[in-house]
């Protein structure tokens, strides 16, 4: 029974796999994320970026699962970052931050990259390795002054690529995405299905061995 391993502790990505039927196992990287990127090419696009980032989580999460899990297990890396204005944005460290995020792309669009890796484990040990990228254009409306400042001060911005939810407070300020709305939360489903399928996984399967409880 192969175990689902998420390898991030953000309750959106995990909301979206227990609405599609999977209960996964949570285990934080803990990846520096800057040192990661410090040894990329300088000319790394944004998908190479987020991809890199995406494996080295689940790298670091498949050296840190117990053998009992390691036994039989899928692990799966995430790395999301919004690209406008020629280069790629995480997470706002600060509410200042958040509000000359909000001041640059209010009325604009911008592309969130979300990095995917998945790791097979069988014995202890990787088998089997799929990662890639997805690009989803989510276009900004025009809120307020009082409800950007509203939304810095949540702390949910702080926490999040881009300085913006969409399953969040952040959703009354988005007008549309263009693309797949799962990857804009943290982890697309139609590719990561995909992933599943490239080292010989089925939905089916994952199903039937992580089932969400009622």
């Amino acid at each position: 029974m192969t175990r689902v391993v998420l390898g991030s502790a953000s309750p959106g990505r995990r909301k979206v796999l227990r609405s599609a039927g999977v209960d996964p196992l949570i285990v934080v990287s803990g990846v520096d994320e800057d040192a990661v990127v410090a040894t990329l090419p300088a000319d790394a696009g944004p998908g190479e970026v987020t991809t890199a980032l995406a494996t080295a989580k689940a790298e670091a999460v498949a050296h840190a699962v117990d053998a009992e899990v390691a036994a039989d297990c899928v692990v799966i890396g995430c790395d999301s970052m919004l690209f406008r204005d020629g280069r790629l944005w995480g997470k706002p460290a600060t509410e200042d931050a958040v509000l000359d995020a909000w001041r640059a792309m209010a009325g604009r669009s911008g592309e969130l990259f979300t990095g995917h890796c998945v790791l097979r484990m069988r014995a202890n040990r990787i088998v089997d390795t799929a990662a890639a990228h997805t690009v989803t254009t989510v276009r900004f409306g025009h809120p307020s002054a009082s409800d950007v400042l509203a939304y810095a001060r949540s702390g949910e911005p702080t926490a999040v690529a881009g300085g913006f939810t969409l399953d969040g407070l952040g959703g009354w300020f988005v007008d549309g995405v263009d693309g797949d709305p799962s990857a804009v939360i943290g982890i697309g489903l139609p590719l990561t299905r995909g992933l599943f399928e490239r080292v010989g996984l089925s939905l089916a399967d994952l199903w039937a061995a992580n089932p969400v409880a009622d």
